[in-house]
């Protein structure tokens, strides 16, 4: 099955802040003037007086249901844009985790007047677009539309009804979405974050699974929609070409209606931060880089005294390129492509993260590094040009901020939502202006704990765990599966005596046939089928001696996305009507695909096989290919059949480690005794197919017109 990577393969391939800049004029110089004083260019000019802001005018009301309205007038264009949110704290969602996200995408499904396609068209029709979910709806169009795009918003709110049929699409999507992140290690590392920063009994701790999507009922969705979905929690804003006179009357014309109710709020525990260091590894098959957080949660709200001080401490530590750990994991070390810290900011319980994605070689050292950086905003002064540097920047980016119209709307509603001080916008620029070294140095010792973190890492069991003990306080390593789950921790220990790397692969030859049955093969045509975003595609193969062919296509649209053919010593590959014809180098890395009997000619293609011991239930092969490249085999010791093979394939976008994973062996019909896997689940870096065999033919006399 090694030749499935090769043919799937071929598919696979298928934040610093920005700076206002100011431009000064220089005045034409006075003929009779000298000067007096020499101009000492090695000297900063010291910073003026921070900028009062004055923010746009917003106007607001708020209707009987208890839904808040605010206005922000903007006649630059012709435009209107309109966002809902909630503020809700709803029951965690348990053992159905996901309830929410579906309930969202149903939002947009249709209403008791109009079917799902009866209201896209509504929308497309004033060339609207509306996105929603449980937290929030927003949507925009010219401002001629504006009375359609509010009845449009108010139907959705006021005559949602979901429909079993688009609620079965949802799980799907979301199921779909799912298996693509499962071995993505950015989703493993965040779904493994939330999980220990939070545990699994706040709702910043549960994660989406496809057990827990299971368990989601469409009567569920209704009666979330219904408890949280409400007025009395909702704040509107309006932006754009309207004004207060013209839109209330609209507001209240089609929003009245829609009915306010008692909404339950949770009461969530509160985090336990970390007492001292703890190391939580997540594995990751065939992993060529290590990715990690550092990270723990803080209590630290909207508004209150720190977060301007704690803002500026982040992004010294990380918060862009000139981040002093962007500096030295990048720019000193060349260890990585990016390192950043971020702090969350929230009502409920926000977090602390130090992130970096590193080589397996330097996962450690990166670590030590970015634990070395907090540390020395806890013991060392900050110099005040950098202290200023940072702080010019984020005065640039805040009055740039301030250009778009709804961050005016945004602060209207964050100061409500969050009880925030009524001049806390008003004031931002002086309150940031005013930080000192000596903030920048208590907020690091009351918020940035280099000693008491949670170091979260996804990579290489292999590799890179080893050498994570240092980092823990008690020197264990805390093992968990991608959701976060607590698991064993299995090491390859050596196979029992008598088992060889021979015996092994011999067993499962036997198993899907035997070598007498496998040397009458002549030709095989299999066609696979998956689905991506909403599409089926076909992944299907001829081979027969000397030749072969591979297409991925989507059969419906009669797209082929993707070709390849080789016709003895000749070849071509062909993507998006580009072709391309092979060279012998890459025709001869084909010698495996070639052969339709390639698993008995193991020694003619070249692979060697080496008995690396026994992990838990499996046995693990080291495959070397003619090139001296290696991938890994993993065999079911209970049953003897291949399961999972493991290999790096070098990307433009650099190494990319793939996973292709067996299952449902079964007879191939009209060749009896030989056995074929079903099922394969094929995943290359964020791309990932659930493949299921749907046509196998051996024998049938494939024409050598297949191979022009």
């Amino acid at each position: 099955m090694k030749k499935i990577i090769l043919h799937i393969a071929a598919f696979s391939f298928i934040a610093s802040a920005s700076y206002a800049q100011s431009t000064v004029k220089k005045a034409a110089p006075k003929a009779a003037t000298v000067p007096t004083t020499t101009l000492d260019r090695s000297i900063r000019p010291k910073a003026g007086p921070a900028p009062e802001i004055k923010l746009g005018k917003t106007e607001q009301f708020t209707l009987a249901n208890g839904l808040k309205v605010f206005v922000v007038e903007n006649h630059k264009l012709p435009t209107l844009d309109i966002s809902i949110q909630f503020d809700t704290k709803p029951a965690l969602e348990g053992k159905a985790a996901g309830l929410s996200q579906i309930t969202g995408e149903l939002m947009t499904s249709g209403t008791k007047t109009k079917s799902k396609d009866e209201l896209s068209s509504a929308i497309d029709n004033i060339g609207a677009e509306v996105n929603a979910s449980t937290s929030g709806i927003s949507a925009g169009s010219l401002k001629k539309h504006q009375t359609a795009l509010l009845e449009i918003l108010s139907d959705i709110l006021i005559n949602a009804d979901f429909k079993q049929d688009e609620f079965e699409k949802a799980k799907k999507q979301l199921l779909a979405g799912l298996e693509s992140s499962k071995n993505e290690p950015d989703a493993m590392l965040n779904n493994v974050t939330s999980v220990i920063n939070f545990g699994k009994n706040h709702p910043y701790g549960e994660v989406v699974t496809d057990k827990t999507v299971a368990n989601i009922e469409l009567a569920a969705c209704t009666n979330y929609f219904q408890t949280y979905v409400r007025p009395n929690v909702a704040y509107m804003a309006i932006v754009g070409d309207v004004t207060l006179a013209e839109i209330k009357p609209l507001i209240e014309k089609y929003f009245n209606g829609w009915q306010r109710a008692e909404v339950p709020v949770a009461n969530y525990p509160t985090p336990t931060e970390p007492e001292n260091n703890r190391v939580v590894f997540a594995a990751r098959e065939g992993a060529v880089q290590s990715v990690f957080n550092v990270t723990y949660p803080i209590d630290i709200k909207p508004g209150t005294e720190d977060v301007i001080k704690l803002n500026v401490t982040n992004t010294i530590l990380g918060g862009g390129s000139q981040g002093r750990l962007f500096l030295n994991l990048r720019e000193k070390h060349g260890w990585t492509y990016g390192s950043y810290s971020s702090v969350d900011v929230d009502d409920i319980y926000g977090n602390f993260k130090g992130y970096a994605k590193c080589r397996n070689v330097v996962t450690d050292s990166s670590i030590t590094e970015l634990l070395a950086e907090m540390r020395k905003l806890n013991s060392e002064l900050v110099p005040n040009e950098d202290l200023q540097n940072i702080i010019n920047n984020m005065s640039g980016a805040f009055a740039l901020g301030l250009e778009n119209p709804g961050r005016i709307a945004q602060f209207a509603i964050n100061i409500d939502r969050y009880k925030m001080p009524k001049d806390y916008y008003n004031n931002y620029l002086k309150n940031l202006a005013a930080v000192t070294p000596q903030d920048v140095k208590a907020m690091a010792e009351k918020y940035i704990n280099p000693d008491n973190a949670n170091i979260i890492v996804v990579g290489s069991k292999e590799e890179v765990a080893p050498k994570l003990k240092a980092f823990a306080s008690n020197g264990t390593i805390d093992y968990v599966d991608n959701y976060g789950n607590a698991v064993e921790n299995t090491t390859i220990v050596a196979a029992p005596a008598g088992v060889t790397a021979e015996s092994v692969y011999n067993k499962h030859i036997s198993l899907i046939g035997g070598e007498k049955v496998i040397a009458t093969i002549k030709d095989v045509k299999t066609v696979f089928e998956a689905e991506m975003q909403g599409m089926v595609l076909n992944f299907s193969k001829f081979s027969k001696a000397g030749k072969l062919k591979s297409t991925v296509s989507v059969p419906k649209m009669g797209m082929t996305f993707q070709k390849s053919v080789i016709n003895g010593t000749t070849g071509y590959s062909e993507a998006q009507g580009q072709k391309k014809e092979m060279t012998a180098e890459e025709i001869a890395e084909k010698k495996e695909e070639l052969d339709p009997q390639a698993e008995i000619h193991q020694a003619a293609i070249g692979n060697t096989r080496t008995l690396k011991g026994q992990d838990g239930n499996m046995y693990v092969i080291e495959v070397k290919d003619a090139k001296g490249e290696t991938s890994k085999e993993f065999y079911d010791i209970a049953t003897g059949f291949k399961v999972k093979e493991v290999k790096t394939q070098d990307t433009p976008q650099g190494p990319m480690s793939i996973v292709v994973e067996y299952g449902d062996y079964k007879e191939v019909p009209g060749k009896k005794g030989y056995k074929v896997a079903y099922t394969v689940k094929y995943q290359a870096g964020p791309q990932a197919f659930d493949m299921k065999l749907t046509t196998i033919e051996i024998n049938k006399g494939i024409s050598d017109e297949e191979f022009k």
